[in-house]
C-alpha cells in the first residue's frame, strides 16, 4: 500500500522515504533536468538516507547508475 497522502486543503504531499528517493533519483538522472534543479534535490536525498538505511534499502537493492551510487556511498561513509 502506498503511503502517499495529499492534504485536501492544499497541494502539499507526504511521501514515503523510498518513494521520495526514487522520484528524486529519476529527476537527478534525467538529462533534461536543469543543473540547479539537480543541486536543489541533493539535500533532500541526503536527508532521506537515514530512513532508507533503517529500511535496509541499500542491502536489498543496488543502484545501477555508477555516479549516483558512488556519491551516495561516499555520503554514507561519512
Amino acid at each position: 500500500m502506498s503511503m502517499i497522502a495529499v492534504r485536501a486543503s492544499g497541494a502539499e504531499a507526504v511521501t514515503a522515504p523510498l518513494e521520495a528517493f526514487v522520484a528524486c533519483a529519476h529527476q537527478m538522472l534525467d538529462p533534461s533536468t536543469p543543473e540547479p534543479a539537480r543541486r536543489a534535490m541533493e539535500p533532500r536525498v541526503l536527508a532521506l538516507l537515514p530512513a532508507l538505511r533503517a529500511l535496509g534499502v541499500f542491502e536489498l537493492f543496488e543502484l545501477r547508475d555508477p555516479a549516483l551510487r558512488a556519491w551516495l556511498e561516499d555520503e554514507m561513509a561519512e
